[in-house]
């Protein structure tokens, strides 16, 4: 019996030409050619001898030598005695004309909501925690698992959310998601595939989140906003979207009444409360608000993420499932990419146990709240004509301003300073007369945020 071995490749160089074509000089020079052109054999390439080629193609010797030796007359090879033939350096064909996009005009500080200071993100005590994560982890941790996430994390969450949010958690019934988009599209997947045609959403919110809710056969309907929150006798349809913590952009919390209300009217209805508990860890003036979840977990999915607390670059969130709503939402994990990236799981599960995320969630608090103060410090002594609102959590605050806002933020972003409007967030920024901005002062880094305050009073105080 022939030996398999005798058709293996003899120069330790698989070149995958096509010579499909026949087996002459001509068919080797055109694939060659090919190669050469297409960049698969790039510059510097040492090519088989003429000998081993040839017993690699089961072709002859001289037809292999006749083909180099065209390549090398032409340019495309070199020979060198001891040296082997070689693919030759080559001017590269002058790239195609591009025409630049217009680029944005680059601006030196960030006031706009919606991010943390990424700066501060804990390297040290993350990456001693991926070191004994990955140490630790089973095996079967890198193959595929269970779409609702790792156990491991799924357990610390548990924890971490009845501890310090006041949820009731089960680890049957966390599922974990690559981020709060992903989270949202799968409850309206879920939704709409439980007969659901309509959702409540606040008035003042994230337009992206009201496309996430479309994209998936829903309709947003908003829900007017005062100074007690949503206004819970407004809220119809099949679920509502809440912010209950610190409503993103106002600022305020859900009045208990209306808390209540709330959960009462989704007993009464069926419907799905979904608690956009975004930056519920950072309250400074008082008491934490707790999660409306714990009134009734029947009827409130709890979506919490480490967008805000770590960075938004871990996409990395939470929910928490009434019983009726797991399947649904894991058929559509499942169709949407299966799991979310274990790795990450597996380090945030034990930067939660070592105590690493409560201690930088403290410092964090800290940090934040001596931000907020300066800033308000400011705005008292030089715009003192500008209304400070929404100051006792989060990351952003409210401010009514004399004049136009969006003279105000065009003003700003000449001077690379950028801002944003409350029209922005409004659900139909048409109806909207509140002339207001809000002022994230959680982007900028420490060496900025002098700078970027400076600039704020500065255009205020005009």
């Amino acid at each position: 019996m022939e030996d398999p071995r005798a058709n293996w490749p003899a120069s330790g160089a698989d070149l995958h030409l096509d010579l499909s074509a026949g087996r002459g000089r001509a068919e080797l020079v055109r694939a060659l050619h090919e190669s050469i052109r297409g960049g698969r054999l790039a510059a510097g390439t040492r090519l088989p001898s003429s000998r081993s080629l040839a017993k690699d193609l089961g072709i002859a010797r001289n037809t292999v030598a006749d083909a180099y030796g065209q390549l090398v007359a032409e340019g495309w090879l070199t020979a060198r005695q001891g040296s082997g033939t070689v693919v030759a350096t080559r001017q590269p064909p002058a790239p195609a004309a591009v025409i630049p996009l217009p680029q944005a005009k680059k601006l030196r500080y960030d006031l706009a909501p919606g991010s943390p200071d990424v700066a501060t993100f804990p390297r040290t005590e993350w990456l001693a925690a991926a070191r004994k994560a990955l140490v630790v982890a089973p095996n079967e941790a890198f193959g595929y698992g269970d779409p609702r996430g790792r156990i491991e994390l799924r357990r610390m969450l548990a924890d971490y959310l009845a501890r310090a949010r006041g949820v009731r958690a089960d680890p049957e019934r966390v599922l974990i998601c690559s981020g709060y988009v992903q989270a949202l599209a799968l409850l309206g997947e879920a939704l709409r595939g439980r007969g659901a045609s309509t959702i409540s959403v606040e008035e003042y919110g994230y337009n992206l989140h009201w496309d996430v809710i479309r994209s998936r056969g829903l309709e947003p309907v908003p829900v007017p906003i005062d100074e007690l929150g949503a206004c819970a006798d407004r809220l119809s349809g099949d679920a509502a979207l809440l912010t209950p913590a610190h409503q993103m952009p106002i600022g305020v919390p859900l009045a208990p009444i209306r808390r209540t209300a709330a959960v009462e009217w989704a007993r009464a209805t069926g419907a799905v409360l979904i608690e956009d508990d975004y930056d519920g860890e950072f309250r400074y003036d008082r008491q934490t608000v707790g999660a409306l979840q714990a009134l009734d977990p029947e009827r409130v999915v709890y979506v919490g993420t480490a967008s805000k607390t770590l960075a938004p670059g871990l996409r990395l969130a939470w929910m928490v499932l009434p019983q009726r709503l797991i399947e649904p939402v894991l058929a559509a994990k499942r169709t949407t990419d299966l799991q979310t990236a274990t790795l990450d799981q597996l380090v945030l599960a034990e930067f939660i146990a070592s105590g690493h995320y409560d201690r930088h969630v403290r410092r964090s608090r800290l940090h934040y709240r001596r931000r907020r103060d300066r800033l308000v410090e400011l705005l008292a002594e030089r715009a003192p004509g500008v209304r400070v609102a929404g100051i006792s959590a989060g990351l952003h605050v409210l401010l009514d301003v004399p004049g136009d806002a969006d003279e105000l933020v065009t003003r700003a972003a000449r001077q690379g300073l950028a801002l944003a409007t409350l029209a922005r967030y409004h659900f139909a920024t048409t109806d909207d007369e509140r002339q207001a901005l809000v002022v994230g002062y959680g982007t900028p880094p420490d060496h900025a945020y002098s700078g970027a305050l400076d600039l704020l009073c500065q255009i205020l105080g005009v």
